[in-house]
């Protein structure tokens, strides 16, 4: 087979098998020949995926190997073909030019069986719109550590507005809140979203790695999982269960009269700057607001401060205002805008930014104690 082919589909494969787990063979990738190709089978128990590969098959048969050591097999080959070979008790020999390897695997039914999905479940959507979902709100999903479990994990939803149909996602730390609406030229009455559908962080960033140079892909919801489908690959991620925080509520609770305009490009140059200067645990900075003038400052206990100015839109009454710079910087990162509107009520209000160039997307960041 060539070896592009064999090191995209074991590249792709490697966040899962690599992940620590307390059986050996989930490090393993399992293999299995058929007519016209082989089929790389990776899960965590989590996460499962399935990459077609064509090749030139001299016998049908199944194993695994170790999915990391084969994979830098492949990467460091330096011939444009590879050819494996299964011999006695589970070994392989690996051919690549000159070079020979001698790989212990081991046996393909110790390996956990494929989750099985209904077939004819699916809606065709254009690959990109679920990386921009994903780009938009993946930031600000919680840290594994997070107490409300949930909160690891990415809600999403379905729309109908009048003959409008849209895709939602929305995550949150508990800190801010990341919300990504997208109009999609799909009927969504027969796809199907479970009431609170909530998909783990690894499951929605190995989603997007899905989508890697793929016009489409075929999507469906079940009970307990997402699959994913395009040609002869699957993904299938095992949702969690649980309640979402009423993210809704909170985006109202935020008037939109008191509003920011500011230059998204000098905001975010400014921003790093000033992190430079803010201790690392909180990132902690001050903005003082008045008649279209912000100036940013930090300051650290062992290094000392930093200030800067930035020319701003805004007619509203003086604010003195704490915010995490980190929570910032990932939001204008994310946005691709020249001009970024920036609602905030009092000193101690939440701030709601949106523009009108980055439609459909909304982040709101909580105050902190000066």
């Amino acid at each position: 087979m060539l070896k592009q082919d064999l090191l995209e589909g074991l590249g792709s494969i490697q966040n899962i098998t690599n992940k620590n787990g307390t059986m050996a063979i989930l490090f393993n990738v399992l293999i299995e020949t058929s007519n016209g190709g082989l089929t790389l089978t990776a899960t965590d128990l989590e996460i499962g995926l399935k990459i077609f590969i064509k090749a030139e098959i001299h016998g049908e048969g199944s194993l695994t190997l170790p999915s990391k050591k084969i994979f830098e097999i492949v990467r460091e080959s330096g011939s444009e073909k590879i050819s494996i070979e299964e011999k006695e008790n589970s070994w392989v020999v690996i051919k690549a030019g000159q070079s020979t390897y001698n790989l212990a695997g081991m046996a393909s039914d110790e390996y956990p069986e494929f989750p099985e999905y209904d077939e004819d479940s699916f809606t065709v959507f254009e690959s990109y719109l679920f990386q921009e979902l994903i780009e938009k709100v993946i930031f600000s999903v919680a840290n594994e550590q997070e107490n409300i479990y949930t909160l690891t994990s990415i809600l999403f939803e379905k729309e109908k507005e009048g003959d409008k149909n849209y895709l939602k996602m929305i995550s949150s730390d508990g800190h801010r809140l990341s919300i990504m609406r997208r109009e999609v030229p799909v009927d969504l009455t027969n796809f199907k979203v479970n009431p609170v559908t909530l998909i783990p962080k690894k499951g929605v960033q190995e989603w997007k790695k899905f989508c890697d140079n793929k016009d489409s892909i075929e999507v469906s919801f079940e009970h307990d999982k997402l699959i994913l489908r395009n040609n002869q690959d699957v993904m299938v991620v095992s949702l969690k269960t649980g309640e979402f925080p009423q993210y809704k509520a909170i985006v109202d609770a935020v008037q939109l009269e008191n509003c920011l305009e500011i230059p998204r490009i000098p905001f975010l140059d400014s921003l790093k700057r000033i992190n430079l200067f803010t201790e690392d645990v909180f990132h902690t900075i001050q903005l003082a607001i008045d008649k279209d003038f912000m100036v940013l400052s930090s300051q650290n206990a062992d290094l000392g401060n930093a200030k800067d100015e930035q020319v701003i839109a805004y007619s509203g009454e003086p604010l003195t205002l704490g915010f995490n710079c980190r929570y910032f910087i990932d939001t204008l990162q994310a946005m691709e805008c020249e001009k970024i509107k920036a609602y905030i009520n009092s000193s101690n209000s939440p701030c709601l930014i949106n523009s009108d160039d980055d439609p459909g997307f909304t982040s709101i960041i909580m105050p902190m104690q000066l």
